[in-house]
């Protein structure tokens, strides 16, 4: 079992784009299969599907430039270095990264206003994230790694909720 986590860890170094892509990608559709297994209801594929193809698409992707990016931009671990990384992230990463989640998802779903959820769903989402993103984005700058296990779980939750906030979206309009 070690010689593939190896040859995994060997890969992700040589190609650490495609990899935090697909990983990031299986974390959150994960977490959108857990939130509808912890629902009780029966597993919609096609749901986890759009999540996926969402954070294939754009969130994966933008996710790893954004945070090369900002490194670039504000680089150190310092205190001060790490609070102008968080307020940065939560100032532009937080809005474009919910925005495109709810209009990502309204587009796949066909829904004929694909800002509707986007605008209902924002400001909760948002300052959801506030209370969230700080705590796992500052452990992750700070020169002490994040061990896989606390890095799978947190990215897990977050995904969780969110897709939690579709599927009640939907709840709410089937019962209107």
């Amino acid at each position: 079992m070690a010689s593939w986590w190896r040859a995994l860890v060997r890969a992700a170094q040589r190609h650490p784009w495609p990899t935090n892509v697909v990983l990031y990608t299986t974390l959150f559709s994960a977490g959108d299969a857990l939130q509808q297994r912890l629902r009780g209801g029966p597993a919609d594929w096609r749901q986890t599907g759009r999540v996926a193809t969402v954070a294939v698409t754009f969130h994966a992707n933008f996710n790893y430039v954004w945070l090369y990016l900002l490194e670039r931009a504000l680089p150190g671990r310092t205190p001060r270095a790490i609070l102008a990384k968080l307020v940065c992230d939560q100032a532009v990463r937080g809005p474009v990264a919910v925005s495109a989640f709810y209009t990502g998802m309204s587009i796949l779903q066909r829904k004929d206003d694909i800002f509707g959820d986007l605008k209902k769903k924002f400001w909760n989402t948002y300052l959801t994230g506030l209370m969230y993103w700080p705590f796992v984005q500052g452990r992750s700058f700070c020169p002490m790694q994040m061990d896989a296990i606390t890095l799978i779980t947190n990215a897990i939750k977050w995904p969780v909720w969110g897709c939690k906030e579709i599927n009640n979206m939907a709840s709410a309009i089937d019962l209107e």
